[in-house]
């Protein structure tokens, strides 16, 4: 499944909201959050490129069909 490119910081961040993740802080323009040993930095942009997508979801270590079930 090709990544999305409409996606926002927002629907990211609420997407890793619903999965368990709990916010930690934020630093200028960037939310991190956390569960476990997992921490995962969400740009807050209005369009979060592919290939930065892609690392959020390595950081968090989920799947893109657990991202976009979330949203």
């Amino acid at each position: 499944m090709k990544l999305p490119r409409d996606l926002s910081g927002e629907e990211v961040c609420r997407a890793l909201k619903r999965l368990g993740f709990g916010f930690v802080r934020q630093t200028g323009s960037h939310r991190h959050y956390a569960k476990g040993a997992l921490h995962p930095c969400v740009p807050m942009h209005r369009v979060i490129k592919p290939k930065t997508l892609q690392s959020i979801l390595k950081q968090a270590n989920i799947s893109l069909e657990e991202l976009l079930d979330n949203l």
